[in-house]
């Protein structure tokens, strides 16, 4: 068992984790409204302000740069009726990562020119969601329609991949793009500027936090849902998009036995430990008893489709990926465009060097991440990757 105490408010389940990075989550488990502990992942990395990796149950207060600048940013997989044989007998895969890459826009920046029909409405939807919570998303990104059903870029991905037993699934990364960063970043800079208002010393500036009951608390908690909506349909539109290109290749309709879609940047008001709390996960997955997750690996190793446990003391929780061990610019500085060629040997991928910082080798071994998880989820399925998409 890897679970150790970092201090009196950190437990901690990450075998390999870097000393700034512990520091950094004793830093953000000295909050005096934290309840009744913080639970460290074992993908735990560096981050803005608090730890990627924790699990922060909060009395009375929410640290916006907690749940991060993407949030809602999360996972989506749909189970299909293939074999990887039936998938790679229709020919070459290269013609089907290209149609993801028409239906998808990818990259930072990339969005859609206009609404396809399930697009808008998904936006309807979402326009009536904010009415209700008395805000225009427009004031924070003017087109964030046309960025529901975009990638990104980063380690956001999509994935055709195939299981232990040959079955293959359509796996996508991403969040709530352009529209939820701006959301994030305006609370945050509300949230620090309350705390020096009010006179609050901060062990890192980045943990500056709104207090309930405030009306600054609670537009970020209105803002916060619609902006985690709109990530989880941003991937169910994506999804379907990857759908309809997987019917083109294998000149039949997708038959979905299985679709999952699950947040690992949010927040949420649960009971644990005999109190009401608000659980923000920034890089965890919500793992109660029964409920079903995905937890992915880097964009050349194995992905997982888990059930949870309902682990107490991690607060019913689980990583959501490998975790990096190298920051981009120090992966861009030790490895090269051949030995991301050589990782990636098996797989149909875009071969550019703008991937260099994405290299597995840049992340924690899964398979550890994996092993220090076992308290947490339980492995229905191991995937490994034949298709992969990216932005730049």
């Amino acid at each position: 068992m890897t679970r150790q105490h970092l201090s009196k408010s950190l437990i901690s389940w990450a075998s390999i984790i870097e000393p700034a990075t512990a520091d950094q989550a004793v830093r953000t488990a000295s909050m005096p409204f934290i309840y009744p502990h913080l639970a460290l992942m074992p993908d735990a990395h560096l981050g803005k302000g608090a730890t990627v990796g924790s699990v922060i149950p909060t009395l009375g207060a929410i640290i916006p740069a907690a749940v991060g600048v993407d949030i809602g940013c999360g996972m989506i997989a749909v189970r299909t009726q293939w074999t990887e044989e039936q998938v790679r007998a229709r020919g070459p895969l290269a013609p089907l990562r290209e149609s993801i890459e028409a239906r998808v826009p990818l990259s930072a920046g990339v969005y859609n020119t206009s609404l396809t029909p399930t697009a808008a409405k998904r936006v309807a939807q979402l326009e009536a969601l904010a009415s209700r919570n008395g805000f225009d998303p427009a004031t924070f990104a003017a087109n964030w329609p046309l960025q529901l059903g975009t990638l990104g870029s980063g380690n956001h991905f999509i994935e055709v991949s195939v299981d232990e037993t040959g079955g293959v699934w359509l796996f996508l990364h991403s969040g709530s793009r352009g529209v939820g960063n701006k959301i994030a970043q305006h609370h945050i800079k509300v949230a620090t500027e309350l705390c020096r208002r009010w006179w609050i010393a901060l062990p890192d500036p980045d943990l500056a936090y709104l207090v309930e009951g405030t009306e600054e608390f609670w537009a970020y908690v209105r803002q916060l849902r619609w902006a985690q909506h709109f990530a989880l349909l941003n991937r169910e539109e994506m999804m379907d998009r990857v759908v309809a290109a997987m019917t083109e290749h294998m000149a039949e309709s997708v038959i979905e036995s299985e679709r999952i879609n699950c947040h690992h940047n949010f927040t949420e008001q649960e009971s644990h430990f005999g109190k009401k709390v608000w659980v923000s996960r920034k890089g965890a997955i919500q793992a109660d008893e029964g409920r079903p997750g995905l937890i992915p690996g880097s964009m050349g190793t194995a992905s997982y489709v888990v059930v949870g446990k309902g682990d107490r003391l991690s607060l019913n929780s689980s990583p959501h990926g490998a975790g990096r061990e190298y920051s981009r610019s120090a992966a861009r500085r030790t490895f090269t465009h051949e030995q991301l060629r050589q990782a990636m040997v098996g797989i149909e991928y875009r071969d550019t060097d703008a991937f260099i910082d994405e290299i597995p080798a840049a992340y924690k071994d899964i398979d550890q991440v994996m092993a220090d998880a076992a308290d947490l989820v339980e492995i229905r399925h191991t995937l490994r990757q034949i298709v992969n998409v990216k932005g730049d």
